[in-house]
């Protein structure tokens, strides 16, 4: 391994860097700019891309690209020289602060759900000074945010940097009220990022994997995940020499990975980063998701994103560690010695509290996918049922405050796990919960509900903004009063009864809960159709409209994106359903068929008994009438949701009647496939692939 320091960030235009080649002038005057939130001048843009320039040179870059991040849900860049010609037929490297500061990229071909028309194409992207410029494939890549000719919001990264504002104005509102100054309070994220490896020759050989990033057929393996000896299991060395490219590829970006490890299914682990500011964790989590599928590559494995690439084991997940931190590093969520005494934690948990029961549908939306749908409400992942979960000692102490009542304290307690051997443990005051979708965690919320694929931007966009709105609302009300200490635990008081019924600190697998969380009357919002269509309701609007969020015509185009988007999903994955039924499936089944009928008749030749020819090959055709019967099904649901043309209706029709329909035919296909001789097999099954890494 190498010297990991120096490593760490040798490709990113940092602080160091900054410090070293700018002006000590222009370096200060940009670092108050950025803090202020002013817009750069031309001068300063200028020297700093000069400056930019060269460092790239010197690392071997010949072009630069703003480098955004459109609705699609990955990154987009358009590369340009540096190359300029000069009045004698030569050439130059140059790169201007204009250039820097501002690009226009094609925005027609973009995901922007009505905003625009094909023939309305011009776009610009706007640099994002708080984000570093880093190298990647010898180009310089300059974290922009993008937008349309006309101003309206077209990416994931404007709308997170301004509900970073919009929390930061707020809990900076609420400190000043408890006498505490601070310039900038900072919402910060440490994304875990679960993903499978399979071999690459195995996927190739599979049409759903290359079209869809899951398998839409595959008979369950004799063995799964059922023995639990893969979570944190030994790590085989194909996959631990990815991690170790992988890690060196990552700090080079100065992504901060710290953790990976084997996770529960066979063939899947995780990764994950130490905290950072959410506009450079959302960054950072894109390029960690793209080198983990170049990477995978040069070791003869393919990386799945997927939410749920195998049924039967579990499916990938993305848990989102949030924080709020001031610029003097003070962590608001972190509750101290002595959490009932500290009114600030306590002030911040209510917001929190109220934030999520008031927009359990918001958090909801913006996690919902037609892969993060098969996800969700499965015995390996949050339900769709959004709940928090505080632990038994902050449970109590809220208890304690909303009755009025003084809080006995939980004293230290230790575990001895063995003799003198092994020092006492000391036990923490409370549990964690794996099945909470919104989860305490010691001194931040693990949002678990987030699938594996996504951008990181929206669901933090809505925690965000929530939050945003309550700390308002809190700051209006703690404005008039005469006593900040007695009105805070008043106002602590109020919040938890009137919402209480969010936090749930049980298991959140059991049907018991889906019962218990109606009677509650939180919302069980099972699918992404079901969910989407909320985001328009007229308090989302109101809230993204107040907080400089969004625009009314922006939230429309994002629910219009992302029910296209989720029959666009359903559309492939039936048709490559029908393709490797048509090409494959029953191929394979009538020529084993054919074979054993074959082979009865040879045996009835002989006067020898075909009871197992005859009764199999039975079996198989009158599968292949059921698996082609099914087929018909799809064909007629998927030629019927084609011909539907508003997109609320459509994913409606996709979900009730075209998923219906693949899990039926997938059903018929599978039986069929428990059966086929190994020869006959005609792509790699769920075994091969789960267990088909070799050392």
């Amino acid at each position: 391994m190498k010297d990991v320091p120096k490593l760490f960030g040798s490709l990113v235009f940092n602080e160091t860097i900054m410090k070293d080649r700018l002006p000590t002038a222009t370096y200060k005057a940009f670092k108050e700019a950025v803090q202020e939130n002013r817009p750069l001048d031309l001068a300063m843009a200028n020297v700093i891309a000069n400056a930019m320039k060269d460092w790239a040179l010197e690392h071997g870059a010949t072009h630069f690209s703003h480098w955004f991040q459109p609705m699609t849900g990955i990154t987009a860049e358009k590369h340009e020289s540096f190359i300029a010609p000069t009045a004698e037929g030569r050439a130059i490297m140059d790169f201007s602060g204009k250039e820097l500061i501002q690009g226009e990229p094609d925005a027609s071909s973009f995901p922007s759900g009505g905003l625009r028309a094909t023939f309305e194409a011009r776009g610009y992207t706007a640099w994002d000074p708080t984000s570093y410029a880093f190298i990647k494939d010898d180009c310089l890549c300059i974290p922009t945010a993008f937008c349309s000719y006309t101003g309206e919001v077209l990416d994931k990264k404007t709308p997170l940097l301004r509900s970073m504002t919009a929390v930061s104005k707020a809990a900076c509102r609420i400190l000043k009220l408890l006498g505490i100054t601070t310039a900038k309070v900072t919402s910060t994220v440490g994304p875990e990022q679960e993903y499978f490896l399979v071999d690459k020759k195995m996927w190739e050989k599979r049409k759903d994997l290359v079209y869809t990033g899951r398998t839409l057929f595959g008979a369950k393996s004799p063995r799964g995940q059922e023995l639990d000896d893969h979570y944190f299991g030994m790590i085989k060395p194909r996959v631990m020499a990815f991690m170790k490219e992988l890690d060196e590829e990552l700090w080079k970006l100065g992504v901060l990975a710290k953790t990976e490890h084997n996770e529960v299914a066979p063939a899947q682990h995780e990764l994950a980063p130490i905290f950072t500011s959410t506009n450079v964790a959302a960054d950072h989590n894109q390029l960690t998701m793209e080198f983990m599928k170049r990477v995978a590559l040069r070791h003869g494995l393919v990386c799945l994103l997927h939410e749920k690439p195998f049924a039967g084991v579990n499916g990938s997940g993305k848990h989102n560690n949030w924080s709020l931190s001031t610029a003097e590093g003070l962590n608001l969520l972190d509750p101290g010695k002595e959490p009932y005494k500290n009114i600030r934690f306590l002030l911040f948990l209510a917001a929190i509290l109220k934030a999520v029961d008031e927009y359990q549908d918001l958090l909801r939306i913006s996690v919902a996918s037609a892969g993060n749908d098969h996800r969700l409400g499965a015995n390996e992942a949050p339900p769709a049922i959004v709940s928090v979960f505080l632990g038994t000692e902050l449970t109590a102490i809220l208890e304690a405050i909303a009755a009025d009542k003084p809080y006995d304290s939980m004293p230290v307690t230790y575990m001895k796990v063995s003799d003198n051997t092994i020092p006492a443990l000391v036990k923490d005051n409370t549990d964690r919960n794996r099945t909470s979708p919104f989860a305490f965690t010691g001194n931040k919320f693990e949002f678990r509900m987030p699938g594996s694929m996504f951008s990181i931007s929206g669901p933090n966009i809505v925690l965000n903004t929530i939050v945003a709105e309550e700390l308002d609302n809190f700051a209006d009300r703690l404005e008039q009063a005469e006593d900040i200490e007695n009105a805070v635990y008043k106002l602590v008081r109020e919040t938890y009864l009137a919402h209480k019924r969010i936090v749930f600190n049980g298991n959140g697998y059991t049907d018991a809960w889906v019962q218990e969380a109606a009677k509650r009357g939180l919302l069980n919002l099972k699918s992404t159709p079901e969910a989407l269509p909320h985001l328009t309701d007229a308090k989302n609007i109101a809230l993204f409209e107040k907080h400089n969020i969004f625009t009314a015509a922006e939230v429309e185009s994002r629910v219009e994106i992302l029910l296209e988007n989720y029959c666009t999903v359903l559309k492939i994955e039936a048709a490559t359903m029908l393709e490797m039924l048509h090409k494959d499936i029953l191929p394979a089944i009538n020529a084993y068929v054919s074979d054993l009928a074959a082979a009865a008749l040879d045996k009835k030749a002989a006067g020898i008994s075909a009871g197992f020819e005859t009764k199999l090959a039975e079996k198989l055709s009158n599968y292949s009438s059921e698996i082609y019967a099914a087929s018909e099904k799809l064909t007629t649901a998927l030629s019927a949701a084609t011909a539907i043309h508003t997109s609320k209706e459509a994913a409606a029709f996709y979900h009730d009647s075209v998923l219906a329909a693949m899990v039926e035919l997938r059903t018929a296909a599978d039986k069929a496939e428990a059966l086929l001789g190994e020869k006959y097999l005609p792509y790699p099954t769920y075994g091969e692939l789960l267990f088909g890494v070799n050392d």
